[in-house]
């Protein structure tokens, strides 16, 4: 909580102030969640200041959303066509990435737990800077970004927004980012390495090395070409739901189940919903695995 707070001040997130006439302040509340690598283990422990958002007016507070976020099908030609032509694979990961986002708007928000000090009880954070759940936060870093990283002579994709490439000669290099999942690869080591000093001069950023673990995906490296899995994910989702013991059956539901819309509501409709939304992405992402082989002859020159 600590890092995460120096993180605001050091970039300039909000300044103290008083709270002008007819003026509200939203508030804000910490949130904390466990990384893990692909193996399952303990990666880190994360902490994130989260606006409530929900509390925003549109028109007032914010008023476009709107941000791209890279397709799928983008995801699978990059791996493909990094595996035909013998391409690395690079990730990276934006430390806080939303808090690079230049506000329009005038927003203020509560001081936020172990901020407030003895005689500032009066006074509000107005916000420079966007913040993990403002409604604008994921549009004005996607702009930041993209105005950054085509300054640096990248060419932004028509047919995916979050697809950046740079030709220059024979040298090529594509750059494909997931709000704050940066997935870097080329035909040149070197101008990747030209394009990671880039980011890093404009960005807080992590370099995690050859792609292992992208959006729940599993990559792995071969000879034979590039394999991915997302074998992880799907048992995520099974251990979520209390069934990591279940015997596997053809048809999962009793054949003489009769529906009906009389029975009880759900407690807790969060729960179901966060399923049915994980269930959809494992079953439009991937299809659990597939291999991208070198000597694929169905990537065109």
């Amino acid at each position: 909580m600590r890092s995460e707070l120096r993180a605001l001040q050091d970039n300039g997130t909000w300044t103290l102030t008083p709270l002008p006439a007819g003026k509200s302040p939203i508030g804000c509340r910490w949130v904390y969640k466990i990384k893990l690598r692909s193996d399952g283990s303990v990666e880190r422990y994360k902490v994130r200041l989260v606006a409530k958002g929900f509390t925003q007016l549109e028109g007032i507070d914010y008023q476009d959303t709107f941000s791209p976020t890279a397709k799928i099908i983008s995801v699978r030609c990059l791996l493909a066509l990094a595996a035909a032509r013998g391409w690395s694979l690079h990730q990276m990961d934006v430390n806080n990435a939303f808090l690079h986002g230049d506000l329009a708007e005038e927003i203020y928000m509560s001081p936020p737990p172990g901020l407030r000090r003895q005689g500032e009880d009066n006074l509000v954070c107005r916000l420079h800077k966007s913040l993990y759940g403002l409604k604008q936060a994921s549009r004005q870093w996607f702009a930041k970004f993209s105005e950054a990283i085509c300054s640096a002579g990248f060419v932004q994709s028509r047919a995916d927004y979050s697809l950046f490439t740079k030709t220059k000669g024979k040298l090529f290099t594509a750059l494909l980012i997931y709000v704050d999942d940066i997935l870097i690869t080329g035909n040149d080591l070197v101008s990747i390495a030209a394009t990671k000093k880039f980011l890093h001069s404009h960005f807080n950023l992590k370099d995690l090395g050859n792609l292992k673990y992208f959006l729940g995906i599993e990559v792995s490296t071969s000879k034979k070409g590039i394999y991915i899995s997302q074998r992880k994910y799907a048992l995520e989702i099974i251990e979520d739901v209390g069934l990591l013991g279940a015997a596997p059956i053809d048809t999962p539901m009793d054949r003489n189940l009769k529906l009906s819309d009389k029975s009880d509501l759900l407690k807790d409709p969060s729960r179901y919903r966060r399923l049915v939304g994980r269930l959809i992405y494992l079953t439009v992402s991937i299809f659990f695995s597939h291999l991208f082989k070198t000597s694929d002859k169905s990537i065109p020159k």
